[in-house]
């Protein structure tokens, strides 16, 4: 039984120093809003005064310094600001921006079937971009979007 405790205690700090070491990488780099609220504050630190408060999980962000468990982070709008390093994920995402829907085709082309009609300010998960599309889920809806309506795709 201890030998079970002493396993699974490890697994648990494990998985949570993967989660950290995920987000020490060279900046710039995309990642994911974890949390269901995340604030955004002035400085690296909790005594700084909030200046946005997110609260959408999967929202995509550019990190753009670190600082001993903080990240300086740019939205989609340009704003920047500070959050906790644990409430970021490495994970790829996208929102649809631009002006008017965006088409979510079956396919990386223009004359694939149209699936659905996605208004700016929507996110999801990012899969691969290849010829100026790029595969999102949203909301368990997978499809391609035009490379040109997302924020959080390329380069950094």
């Amino acid at each position: 039984m201890k030998s079970l405790r002493f396993s699974l205690a490890m697994l648990a700090i494990s998985l949570s120093f993967s989660s950290l070491q995920a987000q020490d990488r060279e900046v710039p780099y995309w990642a994911t809003v974890r949390a269901t609220e995340l604030n955004m504050r002035v400085g690296p630190s909790a005594e700084y005064r909030v200046a946005w408060v997110y609260r959408r999980a999967g929202l995509p962000v550019k990190v753009l310094r670190t600082m001993e468990g903080w990240r300086l982070i740019e939205d989609s709008d340009g704003d920047k600001g500070w959050v906790v390093a644990r409430l970021l994920s490495p994970d790829r995402g996208a929102i649809v921006v631009g002006d008017g829907l965006a088409d979510m085709r079956a396919d990386s082309s223009d004359t694939a079937e149209l699936k659905w009609r996605v208004e700016p300010g929507v996110s999801g998960a990012l899969g691969k971009c290849e010829d100026g599309w790029c595969a999102v889920e949203i909301d368990g809806r997978r499809g391609w979007i035009e490379e040109n309506r997302l924020w959080g795709d390329g380069a950094p």
